[in-house]
């Protein structure tokens, strides 16, 4: 890792998942900024994260990075909440300056958490997010560093990952869970005018959710922030950008089978697309 020459020679952008939702962010990547070429590993053997511990979500997502940087990426985006909410500090301030100091990771909540303030009228802002990222309160204290004031509450929604997953987040039998979860929410605090989704699946149910939302509720998802934030980051950080290759190009990787991860991704991306298994260690 540490092979001055590897750490000289352009690469791809690493985006990083636990599964498929991260598909969700690369695919707003690529509409605003076609002209990298990214790199997506999704670990979807140990799927889903959320309900994981925090050693283990810290110890998978860091067998990712340490993958990503030995294919030739030198920043790497954990498209993934829960990895974001669970290890990217630690990794940024641990791991990063024994691995390579010149790399760098980064993550999904900051950039959501930055759009907020312009948002909301009330102030009052809910979460709808896995349990894993709802129990590490990653969302109130990002918020609550930018905006003092405002007011979070958050609902974890433990079956909504599975309903994407297994392609089920269009039937009649996902309003139950999508409106019991919406319904906790807004009675924790009926001042709530603006929720973000903090999950990368949870764009796929936005139809089901918009059906149980007051229509005086903005709903935020995090692929149109992410993305504005990466271009953002990308145009400050010229050092990191010279590093980034330009052909347009995007790998699949995937740590299950190939066939599967090809079926559900084209939901996510809406376009067929080819993948490579791989393992992590």
């Amino acid at each position: 890792m540490n092979n001055p020459e590897l750490t000289k020679s352009p690469g791809p952008i690493g985006v990083f998942d636990s599964g498929y939702g991260g598909l969700t962010i690369l695919r707003q990547f690529r509409q605003l900024l076609p002209q990298y070429d990214y790199l997506y590993l999704g670990d979807n053997a140990r799927a889903p994260y959320g309900t994981r511990s925090y050693e283990v979500v810290y110890e998978f997502t860091l067998q990712a990075v340490k993958k990503l940087f030995s294919m030739g990426c030198h920043l790497v985006i954990l498209a993934c909440n829960t990895a974001s909410a669970k290890a990217l500090k630690s990794i940024q301030e641990r791991d990063l300056p024994n691995l390579d100091p010149n790399r760098r990771v980064l993550g999904v909540i900051r950039p959501t958490a930055e759009c907020v303030g312009g948002i909301s009228k009330t102030r009052h802002i809910g979460i709808l997010a896995t349990q894993g990222t709802i129990m590490s309160e990653s969302y109130p204290l990002e918020i609550h560093k930018l905006f003092p004031d405002i007011v979070v509450h958050g609902e974890a929604c433990p079956m909504w990952v599975p309903l994407v997953e297994n392609n089920e987040f269009d039937s009649p039998g996902a309003d139950y869970f999508v409106q019991k979860r919406i319904g906790n929410l807004l009675r924790k605090d009926p001042e709530i005018d603006t929720i973000i989704l903090g999950c990368t699946h949870y764009p796929l149910l936005l139809n089901k959710i918009l059906k149980y939302t007051p229509r005086t509720i903005k709903i935020i998802q995090q692929g149109d922030y992410v993305a504005a934030s990466l271009k953002q980051y990308l145009q400050r950080h010229t050092d990191i950008e010279a590093l980034c290759t330009r052909q347009g190009s995007c790998r699949f990787l995937t740590t299950e089978s190939v066939e599967k991860f090809e079926e559900s991704a084209s939901v996510f991306l809406r376009d067929k697309i080819m993948a490579e298994r791989i393992t992590l260690e």
